[in-house]
């Protein structure tokens, strides 16, 4: 239960901070938003380390005993994956870098941080099966 509810968090998490490139772009809340994220962006690597080590988990669980896998462990460990992205290649992730637009790359992950914020949400009203 405990484990469910870091998964779906990290997911809604990781998804803002990944989707903080669109986000900005919002009017009235855009520029609050941005610097909401920029205060989490130092913290992003442990909501990357959330996102892998329960994702994983689930995974592994759901491919041993069933029933089968489901979209919030693979959504989680790309979330994971992407936050980590830096510190696990030692190269920098597009989200880092501090332009006003959300294109290429950066867009890719900013539509896979809403996807991931969906998911995160769907999975805190899903009962735990």
């Amino acid at each position: 239960m405990i484990m469910a509810l870091l998964l779906d968090l990290a997911n809604i998490v990781g998804g803002f901070l990944l989707a903080v490139a669109v986000l900005r772009l919002l009017p009235r809340v855009g520029d609050d938003l941005g610097r909401l994220a920029g205060r989490a962006a130092p913290i992003a690597w442990v909501v990357g380390l959330v996102a892998l080590v329960t994702g994983g988990y689930y995974l592994i669980v759901h491919l041993v005993s069933g029933p089968r896998v489901f979209h919030f462990e693979v959504v989680g460990i790309g979330v994971g994956l992407a936050l980590l992205w830096g510190r696990l290649t030692g190269r920098s992730t597009p989200r880092d870098e501090r332009s006003d637009g959300a294109t290429g790359v950066r867009l890719l992950l900013a539509i896979f941080g809403l996807i991931a914020i969906i998911v995160g949400v769907q999975g805190l009203f899903t009962p735990d099966g």
